[in-house]
């Protein structure tokens, strides 16, 4: 796997004195990297990198600074064994490319550019980079330019592969056609640590990366020995280390900054606050004892408190009061504080190795022997907002909240982004302008008189009026978390308040004057809840809408009142639905389930609270996500909680049909078909009432591709429910035929009892098509036709059989030849009288139109492509399964009887009509019928009785 390429900077062809090329060899939250001079004449650059010995290149990482930026960089390899000398001015370095940077202005110059270029592996020794060229901006007027850090990835050279080459010096002196190592699961390439990241080591304190990579090697070594659940926390502990890490590189730039500045009482503020923040962090996340340094321990093999919940919480940040608090107390008792100072040392220097925190340490890569899988890095730029115009410039406020990180932390890294709720002024204003509670912070004895939530924002008149009852019933010190700028403070407003309804709903409340009702717990919780949920920072909104399901699954059973609980939900629903149209997929859907979560809320459930919002109409303007997040979660609670018939509910049938008659008409597909499958959940049981909200089922109307699909779909559903009636009757006549005991005052109730007895698909029951008369099992026009089709089939052929019978008994001793397709018949014996029938009279046949051939109508169509000689010249139409000739195909689909073919029937190819029931005598109903067929030259004879 690939690794970091520990190098030294061994040429620049110019540099600043306060920011030298040797910055370039470490890599940290401290790190200056390397400027050009001032009003210099040059306009290349050049910097050479010297690996410490021979590598094979992989991967090129380059840090550029926020606004001296170069234009492009490019990127020179050399490659030469030890055994062979080798000078700046002697070496020959061949072209691998160049990278263009751009210009930052879309981010008003308050981000770096990073830019990671994958190389053909390759041989090297010397690394040349050749800055050109400068971006002019307002903030760059001198043409100076910048480049903060540069990592070279790949892998060791072995000391005999590297001596077998030519010793030509140039780049082509590569590793053939080897491919770098990929990761498997995201395709990139696979490196051998996370801390050999640019990102990660640019950001992450030097101590913890130390600790990362520990327990890297340690999560190795589980995952060997099948060690899953100390393998577990490992992992999280390592996440957790990050977020802490790059709190802890913030504190480290605020710590240089005083000591620029030469505000030495700041700086000796912020080396304590570093050191029992790091100590805090270490203790709680069990450190120590993850790394196993006396031996295997069987209590990582088993969960814990902290690893339970997935990843664990940190501990709060100490701000520069308390830490000048703790000083105060320390130098008034110095006995028992020097006790826990050592203490603490010896838990935080036991690892560590050395007990100064505040140098910078550079980590070399080569110390990193447990592999994991990386990040993935692409070759497109990223940009990481949220840092100042200089490396050198506190990023952040004096007050640095206590729990998470950026909340755009990613496997990419953990920059942070520019924060859409910034004040008016600008961050840059915002952060450079003087603190009054920084500067009484580095006022000496006046810090111990000091107010410990001075750091936090304090909340204005206007702000207190509106969180009146919040600050009665929870504290200020919560409420201003919510109103605080800094989105931890709010994160961790949110998770005190989860936190205090989880404890009110495990342990009551002891009842006294002071104790506030659930109702107003409730009220306040909800009017937090509500800026919460608009909040833009995702983590803020995540922790929001985790917050609102805890207060209704678990607090609001049982105790708060119906009306209560109605104000909440009219507060925080119009929210959470704006949320749910949000184009981003993990906000909508968290708002989806949110909604979801609070209409199976027993109390909202009970007062149908949320479904009337979902079943509104839709639209045709109403923006595509919005839409189809309502009729979504509409076609969800129709799956959990049923159609109603409280017209208050909004789930009643009428309500649903109008909604989803709406939802059809919707410009955007994915809308319409969620709307369909809406109507037909509703036409399951009401077909009535969903017909009456669509057009008339004709050919006109199915003309339109839309209702031709759903009605379609319909006619599958009438057709289900068709046979069900058909066996329920069946069921029904023969049990009341059989059961010759049973009592005449038994016989009128059969038909009742069979009803309830059966169960249609939709969970209704389904009577007799004689005795429902509230709908639910009612029929619409087509399929009391059909049924009259059948039942004039069935009598027509009793009484054909009647016929005969009679017929036979009378006249046993004359013969007589029948058709049997349609009942015709002579006397006489001649066989030729019935060939002449089926030659030229028979309506059941007809010839074939290529080949004369005489062939029931029924065939006709399955015969021009399948058996006729001419089958290559037809082709079956897609729309109506007619066989049309090749040539005539495209004016067939032209005409009008070329429509969507009905489930269930089958398709006349003399008239075109549709033949219901063809397997149950639908044929003969069309073609032996007094009407006949219109398009059949032949019609019925009557019968020859000599």
């Amino acid at each position: 796997m690939a690794k970091k390429i520990p190098f030294n900077v061994v040429f620049a062809s110019d540099e600043d004195v306060n920011f030298p090329a040797s910055e370039l060899n470490t890599h940290g939250p401290t790190v200056h990297g390397w400027r050009s001079t001032v009003d210099g004449s040059l306009t290349t650059h050049d910097i050479i990198l010297r690996f410490q010995q021979p590598a094979k290149i992989y991967r090129i990482q380059l840090l550029a600074h926020q606004y001296l930026i170069p234009e492009k960089v490019e990127l020179w390899l050399h490659y030469s064994p030890k055994s062979l000398p080798s000078t700046p001015s002697s070496q020959y370095f061949d072209f691998l490319g160049f990278v263009a940077l751009a210009d930052n202005a879309n981010t008003n110059y308050k981000s770096r550019e990073l830019q990671s270029v994958t190389v053909t592996p390759r041989r090297g020794t010397h690394l040349k980079l050749r800055l050109i060229g400068s971006q002019d901006n307002e903030y760059n007027r001198t043409g100076q330019i910048s480049l903060l850090a540069v990592n070279v990835l790949g892998e060791d050279l072995d000391v005999g592969t590297g001596s077998n080459g030519n010793g030509n010096g140039n780049g082509e002196d590569h590793i053939g056609s080897e491919a770098p190592p990929l990761d498997t699961a995201t395709g990139e390439l696979a490196l051998a640590s996370i801390c050999d990241d640019l990102l990660f080591s640019m950001y992450v304190e030097e101590s913890i990366v130390k600790y990362i990579r520990e327990l890297e090697q340690r999560k190795t070594l589980a995952v060997s020995s099948e060690r899953f659940e100390y393998a577990r926390k490992l992992k999280l502990c390592m996440t957790a280390l990050r977020t802490a890490g790059e709190r802890l590189g913030r504190y480290s730039l605020a710590k240089r900054q005083a000591v620029q500045q030469e505000d030495f009482t700041t700086a000796k503020l912020r080396k304590e606050q570093m050191e029992m923040y790091r100590a805090s962090v270490l203790r709680q996340l069990q450190v120590q004892q993850l790394l196993e340094s006396q031996g295997v321990q069987s209590t990582n093999d088993q969960s814990c408190e902290i690893y339970a919940g997935g990843k664990p919480s940190l501990p709060p940040a100490p701000s520069l009061q308390e830490v000048a608090h703790a000083l105060a107390e320390a130098a008034l008792s110095p006995k028992s504080i020097t006790s826990q100072s050592q203490d603490d040392k010896s838990s935080t220097d036991g690892s560590l190795g050395q007990a100064s925190n505040e140098s910078v340490v550079a980590v070399p890569a080569s110390s990193v022997p447990a592999p994991t899988v990386p990040s993935a890095l692409h070759a497109t730029p990223t940009h990481t907002g949220g840092w100042r115009k200089s490396h050198d410039e506190i990023p952040q406020s004096p007050r640095l909240p206590s729990r998470h990180s950026s909340p755009m932390c990613s496997r990419q890294g953990s920059l942070r982004r520019r924060n859409k709720s910034v004040p008016r002024n600008s961050y840059e204003d915002y952060e450079e302008r003087a603190i009054p509670t920084l500067r009484q912070e580095c006022q000496g004895n006046a810090l111990l008189e000091a107010d410990p939530n001075r750091g936090r924002s304090r909340l204005n008149d206007r702000e207190r009026r509106q969180a009146a009852l919040p600050i009665l019933v929870f504290g200020s010190e919560l409420v201003e978390q919510f109103y605080s700028r800094q989105f931890q403070d709010r994160e961790d407003g949110l998770m005190r308040l989860r936190n205090f309804l989880k404890e009110l709903e495990v342990v009551e409340v002891p009842s006294n004057e002071h104790a506030a009702s659930p109702n107003k717990v409730a009220r306040s919780a909800a009017l937090l809840l509500h800026r919460a949920v608009r909040d833009a920072v995702y983590s803020v909104f995540s922790q929001a809408t985790e917050t609102v399901r805890v207060l209704f699954l678990e607090y609001v059973p049982g105790r708060v009142s119906p009306s209560e609980v109605a104000r909440c939900v009219d507060r925080l629903l119009p929210e959470l639905l704006a949320k749910s149209g949000d184009p981003s997929a993990r906000l909508h859907t968290l708002a989806q389930h949110t909604i979801l979560s609070i209409a199976a809320c027993p109390e909202v459930a009970e007062q149908s609270l949320v479904a009337p919002a979902l079943s509104r109409s839709v639209g045709s303007g109403t923006h595509q996500r919005l839409a189809m997040s309502r009729l979504q979660m509409l076609e969800q609670l129709v799956h959990t909680q049923g159609i109603s018939t409280d017209k208050h509910s909004g789930l009643t049938c009428r309500a649903l049909s109008e909604c989803g008659c709406s939802g059809i008409h919707h410009p955007a597909e994915p809308v319409r078909k969620v709307a369909e499958r809406i109507l037909l959940l509703v036409y399951k049981i009401n077909p009535r009432m969903v017909r009456k909200q669509l057009p008339p089922d004709d050919d006109i109307t199915r003309r339109n591709l839309l209702y031709r699909q759903l009605f379609t779909e319909f006619d599958k559903l009438d057709l289900d429910r068709k046979q069900e009636l058909l066996e329920a009757s069946k069921y029904v006549g023969g049990h009341s035929s059989g059961d010759a005991a049973t009592p005449p005052t038994d016989k009128p109730t059969t038909s009742s009892d069979a009803s309830r007895l059966l169960k249609s698909k939709s969970g209704q029951g389904l009577g007799l098509a004689a005795s429902s008369s509230n709908g639910y099992a009612s029929c619409n026009g087509k399929q009391q036709y059909n049924e009259q089709l059948k039942r004039s089939m069935l009598s027509a052929s009793n009484s054909r059989k009647g016929s005969a019978s009679n017929s036979e008994s009378t006249e046993d001793n004359t013969p007589k030849i029948h058709c049997p397709f349609c009942n015709w018949s002579c006397a006489g014996s001649d066989a030729t009288q019935l060939d002449r029938h089926y030659w030229k009279a028979c309506p059941f046949l007809t010839k074939c139109p290529q080949c004369s051939q005489v062939l029931e109508v029924a065939a006709l169509n399955y015969h021009l492509t399948t058996e006729c000689d001419a089958k290559e010249s037809y082709v079956v139409c897609t729309r109506c399964t007619e066989s049309v000739h090749k040539q005539l195909y495209e004016l067939h689909q032209m005409e009008d009887y070329c429509r969507e073919l009905k489930t269930g029937a089958a398709r006349c190819p003399l008239c075109h009509d549709d033949v219901h029931l063809p397997v149950d005598g639908g044929w003969k109903l069309h073609l032996l019928s007094a009407a006949g067929c219109p398009g059949n030259i032949r019609k019925k004879n009557p019968k020859k009785s000599n």
